[in-house]
């Protein structure tokens, strides 16, 4: 969406751009910090964290100051009111409680995906979920299956123009950086139209995903399931896992 540059409030933007900046390798941030991770100026990102502090959305020690509670509401608010998580959640609980597996639901927003809806069996192994894997977390798009799964639903023009300039980090020694190899890996997917990413995100971890489309054949976002390697065998993938995301995007389609 574009708008006209009158309508465009700059203030409110850098604030949300300093209450973007907090993640969990900067917890803590004093104005120097947070004017470097946002391009504002110390004395702008000052008064952006004072008036977040006394709005109640940071806490503070007087130099350093960090998220409150009162962010949730935010978060709070998208999942009781978007339609999308409402749709997914008890689909992805009948899959946990029949596998005694992790599912998740994942959406593209900028240069990340997000979980919106997730569920793990009762009798999962907690040394056998990836870590930040959680309602909200927000995940690598390159270097995950959902993520792949929705770049492979875009045009290739758009891709492209996405791609171009980019830098894809390594984060595991399976992560693929390689642009052409990249390109090739997303056209695999497109074909496929599903993902088995092996360690490509977290050493240990396996997923599997499909897209989850709506009637109009459009991509609104992406099912995935999480595991080992053995329990993500080649094997199982084909005859267990694929079968049962398929069927469940396809459960899933009239209702999105």
């Amino acid at each position: 969406m574009t708008i006209a540059k009158a309508d465009y409030i700059e203030g409110l933007a850098k604030g949300l751009a300093v209450l973007e900046a907090f993640d969990t390798e900067r917890q803590r941030l004093n104005a120097t910090l947070a004017a470097q991770r946002t391009g504002i100026t110390r004395a702008a990102a000052r008064r952006h964290l004072l008036t977040l502090a006394d709005l109640g959305y940071l806490e503070t020690d007087g130099s350093h100051y960090w998220l409150s509670p009162r962010v949730l509401r935010l978060a709070g608010s998208y999942m009781a009111t978007s339609r999308l998580p409402r749709t997914l959640q008890p689909t992805l609980n009948r899959l946990a409680q029949q596998t005694q597996a992790a599912f998740s639901a994942v959406v593209l927003d900028g240069q990340e995906c997000v979980i919106v809806a997730r569920s793990a069996g009762a009798a999962e192994p907690v040394r056998h979920l990836a870590y930040g894997l959680h309602l909200g977390a927000r995940l690598p798009v390159h270097a995950t299956s959902t993520g792949r799964v929705l770049l492979a639903s875009w045009p290739k023009a758009e891709l492209g123009a996405w791609l171009k300039g980019r830098e894809l980090p390594r984060i595991t020694p399976f992560t693929e950086v390689g642009m052409a190899r990249f390109k090739a890996l997303i056209d695999q997917v497109r074909q496929d139209d599903f993902c088995l990413a092996r360690e490509a995100h977290e050493l240990g971890i396996h997923a599997l995903a499909v897209p989850l489309r709506n009637m109009q054949g459009q991509t609104l976002a992406a099912l995935n399931v999480v595991g080992t390697g053995e329990q993500l065998s080649d094997a199982a993938v084909q005859h267990k896992w694929l079968p049962l995301l398929l069927e469940a995007a396809r459960e899933l389609r009239p209702l999105l």
